[in-house]
């Protein structure tokens, strides 16, 4: 357990070296927990009842319907325990330590299984190339609760910021969630437009989900962790479809750049970390690469924005 009187005033380091190790084994641990709220969710427009949130403490699926009422699973990463709690009073919990993939999938649905939740998964990765069915991956068996702290603390200052962001628009707009597949926190925001069909190719992912999560205008950003192929945690906006001028409009701040092999502006999240004021600069990133793609699209602005400013006294 982590001192209670740890610093959560700064933005954590989260140097993609120092944690790659974990990351891939809770990214993993949080697809077959999300994959529980797909299966038991509701079909809700661009993927949305798939999604996590972060919270108080970690990660949550929020309130999940089952034949008892509604269940819900917690990642907690401040004391590093994985809860269940239902409705109907049951209480179960998996310890988050070093373990393969494999057994905490196993001990997951037995505890599942201990509260009454009959629930079943497809039980493999998406999004993830090659994807190594959960029962049978040893290989991912890495957790520095350390690091993974330090994660969920850059969640909860993203969180706050995407926030505040997402209450400058009165038209349709996603919650801040937790993408599993990707792992990566996001916010979108939509024009009312629909948009042309999606023809791209994500890997374990069927088009028709794809073209149903793309199925109107959006300018999207989030937050992600980084990978293998790109070794740093980074900030992202983008929009669909993409607007002709769209990467050559002017963002902030100066660090911002746009990414022409992902198509999307990004900024690297050490640089917002160890700015005199992350809060400010990573809104400066959202706000003007927003406008980068609302003006590009000539999205009706003057109806979609709003400014709640005078309420918050």
């Amino acid at each position: 357990m982590l001192n209670a009187t740890i610093n959560t005033t700064q933005w954590p380091d989260l140097a993609f070296e120092n944690w790659k190790d974990t990351l891939a084994t809770v990214h993993l641990w949080t697809q077959i927990v999300g994959k529980v709220r797909l299966k038991q969710m509701p079909w809700l427009n661009h993927s949305w009842h798939v999604t996590l949130y972060v919270s108080a403490n970690g990660l949550t699926t929020g309130s999940i319907p089952y034949n008892g009422g509604v269940f819900q699973i917690d990642f907690d990463f401040i004391h590093h325990v994985l809860h269940i709690t239902t409705s109907a009073g049951g209480v179960a919990r998996v310890e988050l330590y070093p373990r393969s993939v494999a057994n905490f999938y196993r001990e997951l649905f037995d505890k599942l299984d201990s509260v009454e939740i009959g629930a079943y998964i497809y039980a493999a990765p998406n999004e993830i190339d090659p994807a190594i069915p959960f029962e049978k991956d040893e290989i991912h068996r890495s957790y520095d609760a350390e690091r993974m702290h330090d994660f969920y603390m850059a969640l909860v200052k993203i969180h706050n910021v995407f926030t505040k962001f997402r209450a400058r628009f009165t038209g349709k707009c996603s919650p801040v969630h937790f993408f599993w597949g990707a792992f990566d926190v996001a916010v979108t925001r939509f024009s009312g437009r629909p948009a042309p069909p999606y023809s791209g190719r994500v890997p374990n992912i069927p088009l028709s989900v794809m073209r149903e999560a793309y199925s109107h205008e959006v300018s999207s950003c989030g937050f992600w962790p980084g990978n293998e192929q790109f070794p740093q945690p980074v900030f992202y906006s983008y929009c669909y479809p993409t607007p002709p001028g769209f990467s050559q409009q002017p963002v902030k701040p100066d660090e911002a750049f746009f990414s022409a092999e992902m198509g999307e502006f990004m900024l690297l999240y050490e640089l917002v970390q160890r700015s005199d004021d992350p809060a400010d600069v990573l809104m400066q990133f959202l706000q003007s690469t927003y406008e980068a793609a609302a003006n590009t699209g000539q999205w009706d602005r003057k109806t979609l924005e709003c400014d709640f400013s005078r309420f918050e006294k």
